[in-house]
Parts: C-alpha cells; structure tokens; sequence
C-alpha cells in the first residue's frame, strides 16, 4: 500500500507538473502570436487590445482565436478584402476614431456571421459599396461619419434591416438631393425613393429629347412649306410678268380658207 500511495502521489505531482506547463506553454504562444503593439488577454476568449497604437492599418497577424478586436482611435484609413476572414470566433470589433474612409466590398467576409458589435463610429465614410455589410448580424454603429446620402446608402441600410436605429443616427453631410444635406437619411429617405431618382432624371431626360426633336422636325416642316409657298409666288409673278404672244397675219389667214 505505501508503494501504491507513493505512486500516486507522483503520478499527482508529474500530471500538475505537466498542466501547469502546457498552460504556461499556451500562455505564452498566446503572448507571442500578439500583434506588434497590441495588448493580448484571455477573459472569456482571446481580447486583443490595440487601441492608441498609431496604427495605419490593420494587423494581419491577429490570433484566429480573437473574439474581441479593439482597434479604436488609431491611423487606419481602409478595411480590405477578406482582412478578417480568418477570426471565426470574433464576435466584438471595435474600429471607432479612425480616419476610415474605404471599405471594400468583402471587408467582413468571414465574419459577417458570427461579429455581434460592430463599431464604425466617428471615421471619414462618405460611401461603401452596396454589398459591404450583407448578411451582418451585428449591432452597428456608423454615426458621426460624412455620409453621402443616395441609392447605395439607402439599400445599405435596408440590408441592415435589424438595425433600425442605424438610420437613425447617419446624417446626411451631403445627398443627391440638396434639400436633404444636414438631414437624418431615415427623414430624406421617407421623403423620396433615392433609387428611384436616376430614373426619374433619365426619364426626363428623355422627354426634353424627343420634344426638342420634335420641335425642330415641325420647325424644319414649316420653313420647308414657307420657302416652297414664296418660290411658287416668285414663279407666278414671273409668268406674269412675260409679255402675251400675238397671232401673225399668214396664221389667222390660215385658220379663215380652212372655216
């Protein structure tokens, strides 16, 4: 029995050993896949903390085990293709208080699913494409941003439906109708069909067309009719003009024998 206790006792002591080595071991594979500047810490998942960092654009070599990403008030100006596809448990990015100003139209594909915040607040978006936000779950934030309010905003926003409040807060600093510059979109939105406004111009545009046309085949017709009307005139007044012809004596003798 002693030997079996003594057994134990080191099979106990070489398995808290060995777990308090893989931890140390993945704590700090942890710290050293941390991106440059960035803060890493385990709190319910993986935080990665990047905040004030002069970055001027996102890190590539975020953990894929990330699930919260604060990316706030630094330098970084665009959101490329597919940067995040990789963080399939990310559930919370933070890109606030940058100077975003593109966002490609497959900048979240990856994690459009799974992202449950989304902040893009207080950035330099005038416009993103109209794909760039489908199949988003997320809570977004994109207020205190130029946006320029037309038909690609607009179906943006739709696609967004579950973020009612969105529309709410996106004031338009400029707009395919001036009347709605200064405006919320969700009011400029109410008041007109932004997609529907190409199309209305187009149409008029069309009209304006064939009646300018039309105006210079009815003008082209009148001038013809007027021009035909004073050569005709001109040429009657010239027959006119002409001095008769007189019959010659041997003629009218002529018609006289053959009565």
């Amino acid at each position: 029995m002693h030997l079996v206790d003594l057994w134990l006792t080191r099979s106990l002591s070489m398995c808290l050993l060995l777990q308090s080595f893989v931890l140390m071991i993945l704590c700090f594979h942890s710290a050293s896949m941390c991106p440059k500047g960035c803060l890493c810490s385990h709190s319910g998942g993986l935080n990665v903390s990047c905040s004030n960092a002069n970055l001027k654009e996102i890190p590539r070599d975020l953990p894929p085990e990330t699930v919260l990403l604060y990316l706030d008030s630094n330098q970084i100006t665009s959101i490329p293709n597919e940067i995040f596809k990789e963080l399939h448990q990310l559930r919370v990015l933070n890109l606030s208080k940058n100077g975003i100003e593109f966002i490609d139209e497959h900048a979240f594909k990856g994690v459009a699913e799974t992202l449950q915040t989304l902040d893009l607040s207080d950035n330099r978006i005038q416009s993103v494409h109209k794909n760039a936000f489908n199949n988003l779950k997320a809570r977004a934030r994109i207020a205190n941003n130029p946006w320029h309010c037309d038909c690609t905003l607009q179906q943006v926003l739709r696609s967004m439906a579950s973020n009612h409040e969105t529309a709410n807060n996106v004031i338009c600093k400029t707009s395919v109708l001036d009347e709605h510059a200064g405006r919320p979109f969700l009011n400029a939105a109410n008041d007109a069909d932004l997609c529907n406004l190409p199309k209305k111009t187009t149409d008029y545009a069309m009209l304006v067309t064939m009646f300018g046309w039309f105006t210079m085949v009815i003008s082209y017709v009148v001038y013809y009719v007027r021009q035909n009307q004073e050569d005709a005139r001109r040429h009657l007044e010239y027959l006119k003009s002409l001095p008769s012809r007189q019959k010659k004596p041997d003629e009218a003798d002529d018609i006289s024998t053959v009565v």
